[in-house]
């Protein structure tokens, strides 16, 4: 998939059809947590539609939008554009800008020790 940017209310728009399934405009509208015209909403479920990411099917009069991206795929190319634009390309980088910032309390550090440790037993198991 090639790199994905979203603005704000693009995400919104997004995240209201990963997490609530197909909807219409207004469906769509009234899902968002910000207050947008009707117009506005169809206007970034136009643009989202052209870049290939909802699409639509026909409903009597009204289309009723659905995406065609994983929120996956979406995640994956924001945080690959994140750890290039930021972090120098170093995930590394990333995880140590977590650790300094007091971000993680004690629960996310025992979590992200598992996690660590999960991925690093893998390799191991593949790469003898």
């Amino acid at each position: 998939m090639d790199q994905v940017t979203l603005g704000e209310r693009a995400l919104d728009v997004m995240t209201a059809l990963w997490t609530d399934g197909p909807g219409t405009v207004a469906e769509v509208k009234d899902r968002l947590p910000a207050a947008l015209a009707y117009n506005t909403v169809l206007t970034i479920l136009r643009n989202l539609e052209a870049k290939r990411l909802v699409d639509h099917e026909a409903e009597g009069r009204v289309f009723r939008y659905f995406p065609v991206v994983s929120q996956e795929a979406v995640k994956g190319s924001a945080v690959s554009r994140l750890v290039a634009k930021f972090f120098g390309g170093s995930p590394v980088s990333v995880v140590a800008h977590l650790l300094e910032s007091d971000a993680l309390d004690a629960e996310d550090l025992k979590a992200l020790h598992g996690h660590l440790n999960g991925r690093l037993a893998e390799l191991e198991k593949n790469d003898p």
